[in-house]
């Protein structure tokens, strides 16, 4: 039975952000939640929807999950100092040590934060004082975060537009480029190279096994930090720790957030060596030269501690490794039929499914037309068809729009793969036989004139 859209509170069209109600309601996808739970959401009219998104790869340990709840409970009850700013909070130093621990290499300080894109900001500070240079390279199709610095990595994308001047300085490279990557490297101008080791939204794109230790290597010859942007790759996500220990490099800094707060509360870090850390804080009069409000408060390091405790107790690091290879290799088996559908692909339990324009005429036709209104209208079809009818929800990568992004939390059951897999199937299916996805997309386009 197909999920009920339900009209937004007025109160938070009036004072928030109405384009946003405007769009999920375009898009059928307006739903009430009442409860989240592990992979499933409860809707307030009693449908239940699997989470295919996890929050853009927040909710690695599953929504609310009771052991962090609790620790974030205890930690409340506890009324211990928060946010003094003339303390040193004890909290901090245990998850920055567990986090250095699991990380490995030359990373021995922590940064705390809010976000990804504050991390970036930091990244960004901190690879200047250390280099004493301006330049910032980054790879294209990234994406890094929506403040002015973190946009000034991404620019070409559709994040950027509108925003004025950025960053001067910055430059983008293909991802997977050695060659180009190198040549700018060789104007020894540049602080850092800033990198997603698999790029997500631009996506769900693996490099060859190779790149990254030569892109460590490159840098490290020409004076440039290299930093990885794990934000949605770290936490176990694709299996390891990190996704960079994968391919065996030792970066100058790594950056995290998202699935280190458990879905409950902003948390983000950033790792670096002594070196990078020396370079900034190496006086008294420079002690907090670089800080924020809310880093290191109780709550955002009780919640990364408990999130590291229940990744690491129920071995979903593993499990993102086993289940995720296994559910790639049933789409491929399950969808290679489809000639829409280009290739699977991804690392432990972050998977893209790549799509195609059609050869057939009559599809080629309609696709053609989707393409001419907007590129992500096909892509957004598919989440809303899979929303809609099928009761998962997903989102296609926000600088690909022929990728859907299939990242369910890392404690989904093999039951719960077994009805995506099939669901998928399903919406594909109808992609290929049926004129009313064809249609409804027309629909979709006319609603959308004016977003």
């Amino acid at each position: 039975m197909p999920t009920k859209a339900v009209s937004a509170s007025p109160i938070y069209s009036e004072h928030v952000n109405p384009q946003w109600v405007r769009l999920l309601d375009v898009l059928q996808m307006n739903v009430g939640y009442e409860k989240c739970l592990g992979a499933e959401l409860f809707t307030s009219d009693g449908d239940r929807i699997l989470d295919f998104l996890s929050g853009y790869c927040v909710h690695n340990t599953g929504h609310n999950h009771p052991q962090i709840v609790a620790a974030l409970m205890d930690e409340l009850q506890r009324n211990g100092p928060n946010m003094l700013q003339s303390h040193v909070p004890e909290l901090a130093g245990e998850l920055a040590e567990k986090l250095c621990a699991r990380a490995g290499g030359g990373l021995k300080k922590v940064f705390f934060n809010s976000s990804g894109s504050e991390g970036v900001e930091t990244a960004i500070k901190f690879a200047r004082a250390k280099t004493k240079r301006s330049g910032l390279l980054y790879a294209k199709d990234a994406f890094h975060g929506l403040t002015c610095g973190a946009l000034s990595l991404m620019e070409g994308t559709t994040w950027a537009k509108g925003f004025g001047p950025l960053l001067p300085d910055t430059k983008g490279v293909p991802f997977g480029d050695l060659d180009a990557l190198a040549s700018q490297l060789a104007t020894r101008k540049h602080a850092a190279y800033i990198v997603e080791p698999i790029q997500s939204e631009g996506g769900i794109r693996v490099p060859e096994a190779s790149y990254l230790k030569q892109a460590q290597e490159l840098c490290h010859k020409y004076g440039t930090l290299f930093v990885l942007d794990e934000v949605q790759t770290g936490m176990y996500r694709t299996g390891k720790f990190l996704a960079g220990h994968h391919f065996g490099v030792q970066p100058d800094m790594v950056i995290l957030a998202k699935a280190l707060s458990g879905g409950l509360i902003p948390v983000g870090a950033v790792l670096m060596t002594d070196e990078v850390y020396e370079s900034v804080y190496h006086s008294l009069d420079r002690a907090i030269v670089h800080t924020s409000t809310f880093s290191e408060n109780g709550l955002a390091m009780r919640a990364g501690i408990a999130t590291l405790s229940v990744l690491e107790e129920e071995n979903l690091g593993k499990r993102a490794t086993v289940m995720g290879e296994a559910l790639r290799a049933r789409l491929r088996a399950t969808l290679e039929r489809y000639e829409m559908v280009k290739a699977v692909h991804g690392l432990g339990m972050l998977s893209g499914i790549e799509f195609k324009a059609p050869s057939q005429l009559t599809l080629r036709m309609a696709y053609g037309a989707f393409q001419h209104i907007h590129g992500g209208l096909f892509g957004q079809m598919l989440v809303m068809r899979m929303f809609k009818t099928e009761h998962i929800l997903t989102q296609i990568c926000g600088n690909n729009f022929m990728v859907l992004k299939v990242a369910p939390p890392l404690m989904v059951s093999e039951e719960q793969l077994d009805t995506f897999v099939g669901s998928i199937d399903r919406v594909v299916d109808v992609v290929h036989s049926s004129k009313t996805f064809w249609g409804d997309a027309l629909a979709l386009a006319r609603r959308t004139i004016n977003i």
